[in-house]
């Protein structure tokens, strides 16, 4: 069995999508993690946003950020099949590492743990 490692997948997809569409583009994600043996762990949908620039002479993106768990060799091949959409506008797999931790998150953990003595 391959060796697998927890991943988030980042997608903006076109602003103008109506509901089926998105719904049409989550199976499609869900297919493809599923091809490469991959789970869902869990989706935050950030909805619609404003992107930091034009992509297509676009403005504003409709964003989904999946967690999951996949073996090591299959990113590359989930981000190029889902470049080949053309409601996808931008893909990006990033290895979930536990060192990335922010400060943040840590700081906020703390004062939880200060009232509870």
């Amino acid at each position: 069995m391959p060796e697998t490692a927890q991943y988030d997948l980042n997608i903006i997809l076109g602003p103008g999508l109506s509901e089926s569409q998105l719904q049409t583009e989550k199976e499609a994600v869900s297919t493809q993690i599923e091809r490469a043996q991959g789970e869902i762990v869990g989706l935050d949908e950030w909805g619609h946003r404003r992107l930091a620039y034009p992509i297509r002479k676009l403005s504003e993106g409709y964003y989904l950020i999946y967690h999951l768990t996949m073996p090591n060799d299959s990113p590359k091949a989930v981000e190029a099949a889902l470049r080949q959409r053309d409601n996808v506008m931008r893909v990006l797999v990033v290895r979930n590492r536990p060192e990335w931790k922010t400060r943040k998150a840590i700081t906020t953990e703390q004062p939880e743990a200060a009232t509870g003595t």
